[in-house]
């Protein structure tokens, strides 16, 4: 990265119960986008508020907005078959081919050291625990059983979500 990119801010985003709506309480609970058939997955909703905040996010930051999610090839196939299926690309103006995947959710590290990832939204402490130092403005995701790790804000919805990365934006 030259010194002109460095401050450039780009946004990563999860996608499994941050976009995707997932399971609305906090713990490891089996959601049916995980554990039911591709009919049911496709069908399955986003998070509320996602529809309302991710376009605007994306647009803050000039289209340098990217999915950043940690699964296998099944769940990465029925990912993008979501994303394709509920129109995401079209509706939020996240570019089609700034999707990532990886096999281990400290693997994100790497995705956003690579990309200069500047925000980071996820509903998983380890994983903002694996990108301290990495990415500078860390949002906790989604209801939580405890406080964020140190140097993370709490997030626990999309409106808050969006109002928090708003004030740490400057145009």
């Amino acid at each position: 990265m030259n010194a002109h990119e460095q401050h450039i801010t780009r946004l990563g985003i999860d996608f499994g119960r941050v976009v995707h709506g997932g399971a609305l309480a906090p713990g490891d609970q089996d959601t049916v986008f995980l554990g039911g058939d591709d009919a049911q997955a496709l069908a399955s909703q986003a998070t509320p508020g996602m529809w309302e905040a991710v376009p605007g996010l994306v647009d803050l930051f000039g289209g340098r907005a990217w999915i950043i999610s940690k699964c296998g090839e099944r769940i990465r196939l029925r990912t993008l078959a979501w994303l394709d299926h509920h129109d995401f690309y079209a509706r939020t103006g996240l570019p089609r081919e700034n999707v990532r995947f990886c096999r281990r959710r400290a693997d994100k590290a790497g995705h956003c050291r690579e990309l200069g990832i500047t925000h980071m939204i996820d509903d998983r402490p380890d994983v903002h625990r694996a990108l301290e130092g990495v990415v500078p403005h860390r949002f906790l995701f989604g209801p939580q059983p405890a406080a964020p790790p140190p140097g993370v804000q709490d997030a626990a919805d999309w409106p808050r979500t969006a109002a928090l990365i708003r004030a740490t934006v400057s145009r």
